[in-house]
Parts: structure tokens; C-alpha cells; sequence
């Protein structure tokens, strides 16, 4: 059997499908063949209706799968409606949206099939059923519409990582990636998180997986990691095939979980290369002990999911229950190791005050960390926080429909006086945080924002596209004078202190 696996990826960020990469993994150790398309600008231009046609038929395969996440749901039904023109063969719809949004997918009448959840074991078993003319309408995971209703059988165990075999890096262009990424290149050493934020589909997850198998947290085992020795062959693999990476990123929800993991995964590591790399923490799951031995091994960036410097709403909107004093702590404990602590925010959250707004702009200027990465706040289906933004009422379907990306712009509406004031932050939030420090350019930064607080709705719409290469020529002025201050770097939503990119050659 041949599966054509689509990956839409468009008008977002160029994404590596760890989904994906299982999948072409397992079904090509089985002996069936893959091919992939990622549908994303910065690889290539996106495809007219007949180009995509004339791909999908020249590929013939015998499945089509998506992969497809919200934001890019949009564009995955137009894909669909594409590709049942195109060619015959059934598309199965994947990925997290068809696992917190099955029904939504399944009423679409685009996909004759959903798989739902970690999906290695039961898509191969979908394919190779295929492959014998055997009916697959029992085959857990799987959804499918009966009798104009959407079915959706229960899942599978989860998978045994050590049993998995080896990602298909080859169905990727994947020298491309690195390029396009500049050398950082993004890994897995474990699936899961002990944490019900309710912002995140891993608590979506678990309770679909605990109704269906009926089993406690415990016994789900839900949190399972790569043998480390894995992860290290892993590395060793891509150091011999690909050339110019610079950077490995672990992209693992919450990388410091165990810390006899990170402990051995270290030791390890400092044996098979000194590239440096990154890391997601907690502040709950962070120390000294772990700093030291992340530090030891090459660790550069430490990445902490902070989200709003208000305690209220980190607790009743986000489920997140840390103090001020355990964030500020952790991120003390990273600069102090000699890594670059990294904070990502959300602004825009359902209701969310203006006051609670600056408590989010003073933490960053208090904490001062080495970086802070803001969005805005989306309400993803199935979750506790989309349920809260609904019964706020604040959700602009059509705006949420159409969005390809949570960066850009927000899909809630606060009224015309709070959404121009979450457009101003989020343009430029690094001036609203410099203007909070005690660095010697706030007051500068302090007049900025006060300038920019001031313009109404038609004024900000003039002077709004400027606004990051003004943050360029300022930010150049004061690196030259060796004053300190935090500029858009990288990306638009994105700061950083001027301490580290004035390293930069």
C-alpha cells in the first residue's frame, strides 16, 4: 500500500510533524510506502487547485492522510474538497484536531475516516486491513460517519515508545528544514504531561483515554519517555546524515520531568557532541540540581510556560498554580546556571482585565528574563478554556474559522477600547516591558508607550506597520551605546535582552 501523508502548514511558522515521522516510520518497517507533501510558503509556493490535482494523481496513492492541527483546519478542508476531485483513494483525517474536534471533522462529509489520539499502531493496522480488503469500521481509534452520525470507536493503549522504530526523516525534505530553520532542529525524548492546563489538549487526551481503557491517571501511564540511548542514536543519525545543525530542540512538554532522566540523558550527551540545545521546564519541576546538569551538558535556552503574570488568572482561566515567587525563582536559577531563560506568554485571555494585562508586562520586567515569546490566547475546541470563553461570550466564530495562526492577531472579542489596546501589546510588547524595568532606557521606552496609549483606532493603523523597524533602529542606537533593553528579535512576537544578541557576530 502507498500512503500520501498531507501536512498543512500554511501562513504559520515551518513545522517538523513528529506524528508524521512515527507514522512513515512504522508503515515503512512493515513494508508499505510514503510519501509526503508539506504544504507550508517557506518550503515552496502553495499549490493552485490544479496543481495540487496533478500532484495528488501523479502520487496514485492507495491512502491520503492528513495531519492537521486547528489553525490549520481552514485550510485542510479545502485541501479535502481538493483532493475528492482529485483522486479515489480514502482520506483519513489525523492529527490533534480530529482527536478534540472529531465530529466537527467527520460532519465535514470531507474525510471518510478520523483516527484519533497517538495513532502509530492503530493506522498501520487501518492500512494493512486495507491492504486484505478487510472491513476496518471496528478498528479502535478509528471514526467514521453511520447512519448520518459520527461514530467514533475507543481508543488503544497508548504506545510502548521503546517499541517504536525509528522516525522517517526521509519523507521530509528535511535539509530544507534545517535551512529554512537555521540549524535548529527539533527532537522528542518523551510524550506527556502531568499538568490539566486548561488551555492544552493533554488534558483532552487523558480523559479520552482513561474513559475508554477505564484505568486511573496512574495506571494509564500517560507520561512515557525514549530510552535515552535512543534519543542519543537518534542524534548520532542526524549529526552523520544532515549538515549545518546548529541547535537541537527538545520540544517534549515538559523535558524536566524526571530528573534521573535529565540527569542520564546529560551525561550522555556530552559524549556524542557539544552542539548546544533547549529545553522545556516547569517551574515546578526545575532546580539546582537540574540547572546544573542541563548547564553541564551544553544547554543554552531554558523555556518556562508562564503564560500571565496574574495569580488569578493563572489559576481560574489557565490552571496553572505557581506563585510569582516560584517564577521568578526558576528563572533565577537559569541565568544564574549560565543558560538563557525563555518565558512564553499569552495575552487576550478571557477575562483577562487591563490591570492583569500590566501584571503580566511587570512580571517580565521584575523577572527579567532572557527572553519572553507572546501570543494571543486561542480557544481550542474540547478544552476547559474554550468552554470559559464561550460562556464569556467573547469568541468571533468567523474570525476563529478563519485564522491561521495565534500570533498574528486574536479571535476574541473584548470591545473596540480593550482589542485596539491588546493590538498595541501585542505589536510592540517589548517597549511595554522595557518601560516597567529599572533599566536606564525605560524612561525612553516610558514616553513610547505613552505615545502609542494615546493614538486612537485610526492613528494606530498608520503608524502600526512601522512599528518593528522603528524597535530596529532604536534597538541598533542603544546597543551602540551599551544600554540595556529588550527588542523584537527573530520573530515579530518575540523579545529579547539586548545582552545576548549583542554577543551575536
Amino acid at each position: 500500500m502507498k500512503v500520501l501523508f498531507l501536512y498543512p502548514n500554511a501562513g504559520s511558522q515551518v513545522g517538523f510533524n513528529y506524528g508524521i515521522a512515527h507514522l512513515a516510520g512504522v508503515l515503512r518497517s512493515a513494508g508499505h510506502a510514503c510519501e509526503l507533501w508539506q504544504l507550508c510558503e517557506e518550503i515552496a509556493p502553495l499549490p493552485t487547485e490544479e496543481e495540487f490535482a496533478a500532484r495528488l494523481r501523479a502520487s496514485a496513492p492507495d491512502v491520503v492522510g492528513f495531519s492537521v492541527v486547528t489553525n490549520q483546519w481552514a485550510y485542510a478542508r479545502r485541501l479535502a474538497e481538493w483532493a475528492r476531485k482529485a483522486v479515489a483513494a480514502p482520506l483519513v483525517c489525523g492529527g490533534i484536531h480530529a482527536t478534540v474536534a472529531g465530529e466537527e471533522v467527520l460532519r465535514s462529509g470531507l474525510f471518510d475516516y478520523i483516527l484519533v489520539g497517538e495513532c502509530e499502531e492503530a493506522f498501520l493496522e487501518f492500512v494493512e486491513r486495507r491492504a486484505r480488503g478487510e472491513p476496518v469500521e471496528d478498528l479502535r481509534n478509528l471514526g467514521r460517519m453511520e447512519d448520518g452520525r459520527p461514530r467514533l470507536n475507543p481508543v488503544r493503549p497508548l504506545p510502548d515508545l521503546s517499541r517504536l522504530p525509528p522516525k522517517d526523516y526521509e519523507i521530509f525534505d528535511f535539509q530544507r528544514l534545517i535551512d529554512v530553520k537555521k540549524g535548529w532542529v527539533g527532537l522528542m525524548a518523551s510524550r506527556g504531561c502531568p499538568f490539566r492546563c486548561t488551555y492544552c489538549f493533554n488534558h483532552v487526551m487523558v480523559e479520552r483515554y482513561r474513559r475508554d481503557l477505564g484505568v486511573s491517571p496512574r495506571d494509564l501511564r500517560y507520561i512515557r519517555h525514549f530510552p535515552v540511548e535512543r534519543v542519543i542514536d537518534e542524534i548520532r543519525f542526524l549529526l552523520g546524515r544532515y549538515r549545518g545543525i546548529t541547535m537541537f530542540i527538545f520540544d517534549d512538554d515538559l523535558f524536566t520531568f524526571d530528573a534521573g532522566y535529565v540527569r542520564e540523558f546529560c551525561a550522555a550527551y556530552r559524549k556524542v557532541t557539544n552542539l548546544p540545545f533547549v529545553v522545556n521546564a516547569h517551574v515546578g519541576f526545575f532546580d539546582r540540581d537540574r540547572a546544573e546538569a542541563l548547564a553541564a551538558a551544553g544547554c543554552r535556552i531554558v523555556k518556562l510556560g508562564i503564560e500571565s503574570g496574574s495569580t488569578r488568572v493563572r489559576r481560574q482561566v489557565l490552571g496553572r498554580n505557581m506563585t510569582d515567587a516560584a517564577i521568578l525563582e526558576a528563572i533565577r536559577l537559569v541565568e544564574e546556571a549560565g543558560m538563557h531563560s525563555s518565558c512564553f506568554l499569552m495575552i487576550g485571555l478571557p477575562g483577562e482585565t487591563r490591570e492583569e494585562l500590566w501584571e503580566t508586562i511587570r512580571l517580565m520586567a521584575r523577572a527579567r528574563p532572557g527572553r519572553f515569546r507572546w501570543t494571543y490566547f486561542f480557544p481550542y475546541p474540547g478544552t476547559v478554556s474554550f468552554r470559559l470563553a464561550e460562556e464569556a461570550g467573547c469568541i468571533d466564530p468567523e474570525k476563529m474559522r478563519s485564522m491561521a495562526n495565534f500570533t498574528d492577531a486574536s479571535c476574541l472579542d473584548f470591545g473596540p477600547e480593550h482589542n485596539l489596546l491588546l493590538e498595541k501589546v501585542g505589536r510592540i510588547f517589548p517597549w511595554f516591558v522595557n518601560a516597567e524595568t529599572d533599566f536606564e532606557t525605560a524612561p525612553f521606552y516610558r514616553r513610547k508607550v505613552e505615545e502609542i496609549l494615546a493614538l486612537d483606532r485610526a492613528a494606530w493603523e498608520r503608524i502600526s506597520p512601522g512599528l518593528l523597524e522603528e524597535d530596529r533602529r532604536i534597538s541598533a542606537e542603544f546597543q551602540r551605546e551599551g544600554k540595556r533593553h529588550y527588542a523584537v528579535k527573530y520573530n515579530p512576537f518575540m523579545g529579547v535582552i539586548s545582552d545576548y544578541f549583542a554577543k551575536e557576530p
